[in-house]
């Protein structure tokens, strides 16, 4: 069942998405060779704790780090680790939620370690494309599968490919809920009608080459099959009367 937010509730979202963006803003500062991932894990849950939020990760469905750092080949769901030392070159999606007063947000964004080849540029540059004009289809009367043409249609007209085992989701109360947000079989006009209210967690996860993903033997890291890189970028954002809302957004952006 889809979770229509009052103005009230989103509110409440708006205060908990920010918490989220600063937290992943922070996670930026500590992105460099020669640091690991647990040590940015560290910094993320810091700041949500300082900003008075809970990790919306930390020990969900068993997850037991307060943000998902997933480099390179590695997709999503990676789990911050002392081993895991970055090095120049490195691409390194960060993916952070937080729950404030009885909401939740969730927003991802991948970083360039250092200098990175321009193949890894490009991928980075087309995803968050993708995600920009996914949001740019959220608006009263539209469909969830226009938001999904778009992101598709933009990935593989660049030559890359789109994650289908994973999608966005809903997000207010609980950190998924419905609707499901595809990146793929994307068909303009079908499926859900989008109406004031509803909160979407839109995020595409775009590989250079194969849409195959397999799970590691921790259960949650998920690497592409073809070995290429992967890039995530996400916002949760809101619908409303004039179209949309992006509300993991710190205050200090200007788009």
């Amino acid at each position: 069942m889809v979770c229509i937010k009052t103005e009230a509730e989103l509110d409440k979202m708006r205060q908990a998405c920010r918490i989220s963006a600063l937290a992943l803003k922070a996670a930026e500062r500590f992105i460099r060779p020669g640091i690991s991932t647990f040590e940015i894990d560290r910094e993320i849950h810091r700041e949500i704790l300082a900003l008075g939020a809970k990790p919306s990760f930390l020990g969900y469905g068993g997850f037991p780090a307060s943000a998902c750092i997933s480099v390179n080949d590695v997709v999503i769901h990676g789990i911050p680790s002392r081993d895991i030392i970055l090095k120049e070159g490195d691409i390194v999606s960060v993916d952070v939620g937080a729950y404030y007063n009885g909401f939740h947000g969730d927003n991802a964004f991948t970083y360039p370690c250092g200098e990175i080849s321009e193949e890894a540029r490009k991928l980075l540059d087309v995803t968050r494309e993708c995600l920009v004009r996914g949001i740019e289809k959220v608006c009263p009367g539209n469909r969830i599968g226009d938001i999904s043409a778009a992101v598709q249609t933009h990935a593989e007209a660049n030559g890359f490919a789109v994650v289908e085992q994973f999608v966005g989701h809903g997000v207010g109360r609980a950190l998924h809920e419905d609707p499901s947000v595809p990146n793929f079989v994307g068909r303009g006009g079908r499926g859900i009608r989008l109406v004031p209210g509803m909160t979407l967690a839109i995020e595409p996860m775009i590989n250079g080459s194969g849409k195959g993903v397999r799970i590691l033997s921790d259960k949650w890291t998920t690497v592409t099959q073809s070995g290429s890189l992967s890039a995530h970028f996400e916002h949760t954002v809101a619908v409303v009367p004039g179209g949309v809302e992006i509300l993991t957004l710190t205050g200090e952006e200007t788009k």
